[in-house]
């Protein structure tokens, strides 16, 4: 599976290049789900290999469900906080998400919410803080490690290559492109292993040599925090 041209695009900022506000977390989720509509049947068609074959369908289901619980009320300038939308979004992705990925991905933004709780604006510190929080929990609510085939692969070298670049001093737009890539790489390394989580356990050595439809979606959100422009094109 090839994914198109590099992540480089410049992410969408608050007051200034180097931190983000309320505005720019909902327009990640309003690029997330667009980059998820645009990939949705093939998701559909990786998780075909793997599970039921709705990945797509339910994440592109619960994205549009988002958007229309923020509606008016988390334009910039409402008063509100990333932290808050990211658990208002999580809230919605878990009651609005066939299978796993509902409770996985909500507990994810849920848990980066708290981890952000009180923040106007975030830095790279602040957003790698978030992403580990969001990275631990559904860790702890899969009940999964890195090589299991999941959602994981991708966000955990992810979290990784964001805190790394927060460590390094680099600036947002670095950073979040460094995490995509990595999310991208994560994503890739799924499609050899054999999965140990998931639908996809029941097949044993047959799920080997399929990417990973979790992981696959996993990285067109971090791609969404990175860039502005339309979402890569994946090609099979």
């Amino acid at each position: 599976m090839r994914i198109g041209p590099p992540v480089d695009g410049r992410p969408a900022t608050g007051n200034d290049d180097e931190t983000l506000g309320a505005g720019d977390v909902v327009a990640f989720l309003r690029r997330a789900a667009a980059a998820i509509a645009r990939h949705e049947e093939l998701l559909d068609r990786l998780d075909a290999a793997l599970g039921d074959g709705d990945h797509g369908t339910n994440m592109r289901t619960g994205l549009e469900a988002v958007l229309r619980s923020l509606g008016e009320q988390a334009a910039p300038g409402d008063g509100a906080e990333p932290g808050e939308i990211l658990r208002r979004t999580g809230h919605v992705l878990v009651e609005s998400v066939g299978g796993a990925s509902g409770p996985l991905y909500g507990t994810a933004f849920i848990e980066a919410g708290f981890a952000l709780d009180g923040r106007r604006q975030l830095d790279l510190a602040a957003l790698a803080d978030g992403l580990d929080a969001g990275r631990r929990a559904l860790a702890r609510r899969g009940r999964c490690a890195v090589g299991d085939k999941t959602i994981l692969d991708a966000l955990d070298p992810a979290t990784t290559a964001l805190s790394t670049a927060a460590a390094s001093g680099c600036g947002l737009r670095v950073g979040l492109r460094r995490a995509a890539h990595a999310a991208r790489d994560g994503m890739r390394a799924t499609t050899p292993l054999v999965a140990r989580r998931g639908l996809a356990l029941r097949l044993g050595e047959r799920s080997r040599g399929h990417q990973d439809p979790g992981a696959t979606s996993c990285y067109l959100l971090v791609w969404a925090m990175a860039a502005r422009r339309d979402p890569p094109l994946m090609e099979g």
